[in-house]
C-alpha cells in the first residue's frame, strides 16, 4: 500500500495547472475546499497510507473506525490525486451550483463515509460467498467512491446526457457504471 512518494510531481503540478485554467473565482466553495483538503493530505498525510487506508481487518476486527473518515481524503500517488481531483473539479462544479454549498457540503459528508460502509460490507461479503479470508485484507485509499456517487447523482439531474468512455459514447445513466468496470481492469486495487 505504500506506492506514493511525497512532495510535488507530475501529476500535482498538472492537476495545479488545471485549477489555475479553471481559475480559482470559478471554483465553489465547498468544491474547492475538498480539492485543498485532498492536496493538502496528500503533501502532507496525517499517517503512512498503511494506517489510513479502509480494510474489513482494520475498520471491524480491530475497531478503527477512523479510517472511514481518513481513507476518503489520502491518495496511493500523484495520477491517483490527479484523476480524482479533476473529476470532483467538473462534478463539483456542475452539482454544487445546482444544489447550493450547504447542501454538496452535506452529501459530500455523507458520501465521505458512507461510501466506506458500503465497501466494508462488500469486502465482508465477498469473504462470505467466496469463502476467501483475503479479502478482509483489501485496504482501499482515495475518493473515488464518493466521485463514483456524485456521478450518479449528477446524472440524476441532468438526464438524457451522452459521456464519452475510453471515446465510445455511452447513455449518461450508464455510463457510471462502465466507467466503474473500466477503471478496475485498467488500474486494478
Amino acid at each position: 500500500m505504500e506506492r506514493r512518494q511525497r512532495g510535488v510531481s507530475a501529476g500535482l503540478l498538472l492537476l495545479l495547472y488545471q485549477i489555475s485554467q479553471v481559475g480559482l473565482q470559478n471554483i465553489p466553495s465547498v468544491t474547492l475546499g475538498v480539492l485543498i483538503l485532498n492536496i493538502f493530505l496528500f503533501v502532507n498525510p496525517l499517517r503512512p497510507l498503511s494506517e489510513v487506508c479502509l480494510s474489513v481487518n482494520e475498520a471491524v476486527h480491530r475497531k478503527n473506525w477512523q479510517r472511514l473518515l481518513l481513507a476518503p481524503f489520502h491518495h496511493a500517488d500523484d495520477w491517483h490525486l490527479y484523476y480524482n481531483m479533476i473529476s470532483m473539479l467538473w462534478k463539483g462544479i456542475m452539482l454544487e451550483r445546482k444544489l447550493k454549498s450547504i447542501w454538496f457540503a452535506y452529501i459530500i459528508a455523507v458520501f465521505s463515509v458512507l461510501i466506506g460502509v458500503v465497501y466494508i460490507v462488500l469486502e465482508l461479503l465477498l469473504v462470505i460467498i467466496l469463502d476467501d479470508p483475503s479479502y478482509e485484507m483489501n485496504c482501499g485509499v482515495g475518493f473515488s467512491g464518493v466521485l463514483f456517487a456524485l456521478k450518479v447523482l449528477n446524472n440524476y439531474y441532468n438526464p438524457g446526457r451522452v459521456s464519452s468512455v475510453l471515446g465510445l459514447p455511452i447513455a449518461s445513466k450508464y455510463a457510471c457504471w462502465v466507467e466503474l468496470v473500466a477503471i478496475h481492469f485498467i488500474s486494478p486495487g
